[in-house]
């Protein structure tokens, strides 16, 4: 039963990095696009 319950714990956390990885990823790209809107709307 503590094996089962530890691995699913260590699941978890695995699946909440990788979905926090794609989340950054993402906010990256969403403050490159703002910056360049800026910088367009400056031209």
């Amino acid at each position: 039963m503590k094996k089962a319950l530890t691995g699913s714990f260590i699941a978890l956390l695995t699946m909440g990095a990788l979905s926090g990885c794609n989340t950054m990823a993402g906010m990256g790209q969403d403050v490159e696009a703002g910056g360049k809107a800026v910088q367009d709307a400056a031209s």
